[in-house]
Parts: structure tokens; C-alpha cells; sequence
């Protein structure tokens, strides 16, 4: 079940054939220690956390969306954030 927040769409632990289905495994794959970052994104992106946990603010909100190993995220092109890694990212990630 996907579901959205702050225009972040999370779906925690889909299924093996979803991920088999869009290939997350020939994904580049990017990953960081702990620490907190402002980032916009040029692009649609779309990415499954194998490890980690961050908290995500979107710019002008108060609010922030936490994402975790085994979740598949989609963050919208044009937002701007603050990523806030409390346990070391590594992830799978496709910009469209």
C-alpha cells in the first residue's frame, strides 16, 4: 500500500516481484553517513533504502516524513528539502 505525505509517496516493504519489475537492483546505488543536507530535486526520483533511516522536511513545511530501510520512495521534481540521516543511507535510486 502506497501512501502519500507532504507529496512524498512511501510503500514500506513492497513486494520482491515489484521490485524484480522495475528493476530496483540495476539501480545506481548512493549512499551517506549520518548527517543533515538541503537538496531540490531536479527530476522525479525514485528510490528503495535498503539501510538507514532519515527524516525528510520538504521546504516551507514543519512537518517531516520519516523513510527507512525496505521502503520504495517517490519524491516529486522541482521540491526542495532538508534530509536529515539519523542511521548511515544506502540505497537503490532512478531519476526520470
Amino acid at each position: 500500500m502506497t501512501t502519500e505525505k507532504l507529496g512524498i509517496k512511501i510503500e514500506r516493504n513492497p513486494p520482491e516481484d515489484k521490485l524484480t519489475q522495475l528493476g530496483v537492483k540495476q539501480w545506481p546505488k548512493w549512499g551517506c553517513p549520518p548527517s543533515k543536507f538541503p537538496w531540490t530535486y531536479e527530476a522525479k526520483e525514485t528510490c528503495y533504502l535498503l539501510e538507514g533511516k532519515v527524516k525528510v522536511t520538504p521546504s516551507g513545511s514543519n512537518e517531516a516524513v520519516e523513510i527507512g530501510a525496505g521502503d520504495l520512495v517517490v519524491f516529486p521534481k522541482g521540491m526542495s528539502c532538508t534530509w536529515d540521516v539519523s542511521v548511515g543511507v544506502d540505497k537503490h535510486y532512478k531519476f526520470e
